[in-house]
């Protein structure tokens, strides 16, 4: 595995958590398995793997982006990820609030269904 991958597998397991990451490796086959490498090193190793902004930002702009997309599967996987980063529940309420005034007052309220639910289940709300 390239440098990039290796760079991009630790920060993917400290985003998303190790035990996530490792499943989702584990039931990788022929088929998905190149598309599994690819985004670990291109997504995590290329586009998480400098300094340029850090953990918290990235993880506020993939809510936006994500959350702006309505892919609320990835959206809640994503929220997990910014909690994990230090992202507060104030910061994560203000990307649902971005959101709503980018996306549309829809795509806002899945958000904020979503994150309540993330929420919940760390103990935050």
């Amino acid at each position: 595995m390239s440098d990039r991958f290796e760079k991009g597998l630790k920060q993917r397991k400290s985003t998303l958590g190790a035990d996530y990451v490792e499943a989702n490796l584990a039931k990788a086959d022929d088929f998905n398995r190149p598309f599994q490498e690819a985004m670990t090193e291109w997504c995590w190793g290329f586009g998480w793997g400098d300094d340029a902004i850090d953990a918290p930002t990235r993880s506020l702009m993939n809510l936006a982006m994500i959350g702006a997309l309505g892919k609320m599967h990835e959206w809640e996987l994503h929220c997990k990820g910014a909690l994990r980063n230090g992202v507060t529940k104030e910061q994560i309420r203000a990307a649902c609030h971005i959101v709503a005034i980018y996306a549309g007052v829809p795509a806002g309220v899945e958000c904020f269904r979503s994150a309540r639910k993330v929420l919940e289940e760390a103990g935050e709300l």
